[in-house]
């Protein structure tokens, strides 16, 4: 049973998966197989410490005083952070802060505002 979807150029039917991509072979037009990514972010939910969910551009507020990586400075209790981007990898927000610079937190250690 065929389970690549109609080509995206000729709406051929026959369409069949090659490694990372579907190949239409009426056209040879070839396109990446995004759906298992989308659904991957799709269910991808970052909460913050309380349970609110967070999306890309929050207001965020610090609930502990985190230490700065290679610095003596240190992120406040209450330090507000805006416009935060979410990301994938060993934290999960990407962010920048006033009088520190560009920072990656977890999002764990803030709640939202």
């Amino acid at each position: 049973m065929n389970t690549a979807p109609a080509c995206p150029q000729c709406a051929s039917t026959l369409a069949y998966e090659d490694g990372a991509n579907f190949v239409c072979p009426e056209c040879a037009h070839e396109w990446p197989q995004v759906a298992a990514a989308v659904a991957d972010a799709a269910a991808r939910v970052v909460r913050d410490s309380v349970g609110n969910e967070l999306k890309d551009g929050d207001t965020v507020t610090v609930i502990k005083d985190l230490k700065v990586k290679g610095s003596s400075s240190t992120v406040k209790v209450g330090t507000k952070v805006k416009n935060i981007r979410l990301v994938d990898g060993d934290h999960d927000i990407d962010c920048r802060i006033e009088g520190i610079g560009a920072m990656g937190l977890k999002s764990e250690f803030v709640k939202k505002v």
